[in-house]
């Protein structure tokens, strides 16, 4: 059974069958929102961050949104496997009682992330091999501040605007790249005339430097889940505000790719590329034009999915499915983890072989 369905944009795809895919050739590399769905593909974590791309050194962008960016805040801690797998222990313990509130969910949050990099954070912030940045949203209007009624009523708005067009989501809301103090991601290197002009989309996008000060709250705001959990306030060296989870905006991370010097290697628990977490229910919105031409696509195959338990990867609907029976929850998320293995396996023999070139579909 193939585990791995493997789809690259135009650029890539030629490059590929060419010359083959080297960890040389991989610039940059997004990680995705989606909550427990990440679990899903830890074995592909495992054998790319662990195995595939050290054999290779050169510096790579990481660019990741809500838990996207917590597992790369792990691949940069630098104990890569011991890393990805405190991470994977971490937030399969998570346990929350029956309708647990924002506050109790994101001082749990709190607790995980400092189990995860607490005490390391120069490490992270300062790894040899890899940057990385956190995307964030800042909440405007209603969202500008959060409350028991602003905040409900101020992402149904958003939610409402959105349906008539992604742009309008900007009348709610704002990108914030929170990104490696020694440069930007290549998405944002744009016109040298204008240096600061962030800009490529129909949303603002400002940038803020990480630094051992605020690595902790950018990483609780890009996991802050509106109702689900609280917004963080203020955010140290960022503009006054409500900072919410960057999957809002950029869900799956549909960025300019293309600025890259390289291959832009994309490990997802999905074959979409979705923009932004309010665009789910909207098939016609995703990914395409030239910001995907040198992108690859790494993703599980139908089969694989219906292989699994319940046929499906990990998701936060579990937390209500399996409600307070913890350890019918862990043992799940734990054998999906261990079965993504499979996934890794196969990318490393597909690349080692030659056999990718087969196997490459458009994206």
């Amino acid at each position: 059974m193939r585990t791995l369905r493997i789809q690259a944009g135009p650029k890539a795809l030629a490059n590929i069958r060419k010359h083959g895919l080297s960890p040389a050739d991989v610039a940059v590399i997004p990680g995705a929102a989606g909550g427990p769905k990440a679990l899903g593909i830890h074995g592909l974590d495992l054998a790319l961050f662990g195995e595939w791309l050290p054999r290779a050194r050169r510096t790579r962008d990481l660019i990741g949104a809500s838990i996207g960016a917590w597992r790369f805040a792990s691949v940069c801690r630098g104990d890569v496997l011991a890393a990805l797998k405190d991470f994977g222990d971490i937030y399969c313990g998570q346990k929350y009682p029956p309708k647990p509130t924002p506050r109790m969910v994101s001082e749990s949050a709190h607790v995980n992330m400092r189990a995860l990099v607490g005490g390391r954070e120069e490490r992270v912030l300062n790894d040899p091999h890899y940057r990385l940045h956190i995307i964030v949203m800042r909440g405007q209007r209603l969202l500008a501040r959060q409350s028991g009624l602003r905040t409900p009523a101020g992402f149904a708005a958003a939610g409402l605007v959105n349906a008539f067009g992604r742009k309008h989501l900007r009348i709610f809301a704002e990108r914030f790249c929170f990104h490696d103090p020694r440069g930007l991601p290549p998405f944002l290197r744009s016109d040298p005339n204008r240096p600061q002009d962030y800009q490529f989309d129909n949303f603002r996008t400002q940038v803020v430097p990480l630094n051992p000060g605020n690595l902790h709250q950018a990483l609780w705001a890009t996991a802050a889940i509106p109702m689900v959990m609280e917004g963080v306030e203020d955010i140290p060296g960022a503009p006054t505000g409500t900072y919410w989870d960057g999957g809002i905006v950029d869900y799956h991370l549909h960025l300019p790719y293309h600025r890259a010097d390289g291959i832009t290697l994309y490990p997802h628990f999905t074959d979409k590329i979705i923009p932004g977490w309010l665009d789910k229910s909207l098939p016609r919105r995703k990914a395409s034009g030239p910001w995907i031409e040198n992108l690859v696509l790494l993703s599980p195959t139908k089969e694989y999915l219906a292989s699994l338990p319940y046929g499906k990867l990990p998701d936060r609907k579990d937390f209500s499915k399996f409600g307070q029976d913890y350890d019918s929850r862990h043992r799940y998320w734990r054998q999906a983890m261990a079965e993504s293995e499979r996934m890794g396996e196969e990318f490393l023999r597909l690349v080692e072989t030659g056999e990718i070139v087969e196997r490459l579909e458009p994206l």
